[in-house]
């Protein structure tokens, strides 16, 4: 199973990135697909995730400004973020598990490599 993350990279305070995750290797559609971020010196955090039947979450810190959405058909899995603020800069990694609780972020099967997301002040 491989994960593969893309669309990372510098934006300025108050813009907006959308990144992708496209897996392969695996049925996509059964499983939930999530959103860590970790920045430098900090824990690795959940920021979102969308089940296998559509239901969504996302931390407190980026509700409203950050939307997941996946597609099936492209086993693809994106995280549209807006608004960004110089606190999201963090490497970013998506993540796949069938049982998958959320806001622990305990159970997940499969990991990406991480895409860097730098917002300058």
């Amino acid at each position: 199973v491989q994960l593969q993350a893309s669309g990372g990279g510098l934006v300025q305070a108050g813009g907006s990135l959308r990144l992708s995750c496209t897996a392969s290797g695996h049925t996509f559609s059964n499983y939930a697909m999530n959103w860590f971020r970790q920045a430098p010196g900090k824990e690795r955090q959940l920021v979102a995730g969308i089940s296998s039947g559509g239901r969504t979450y996302s931390a407190e810190s980026v509700k409203g400004r950050f939307t997941v959405s996946r597609d099936n058909a492209k086993n693809t899995v994106y995280l549209q973020m807006i608004d960004l603020k110089f606190e999201d800069t963090a490497v970013y990694y998506c993540a796949a598990g069938r049982g998958v609780k959320w806001p622990s972020g305990d159970g997940m099967d499969y990991w990406g490599k991480g895409t860097l997301v730098t917002v300058s002040s």
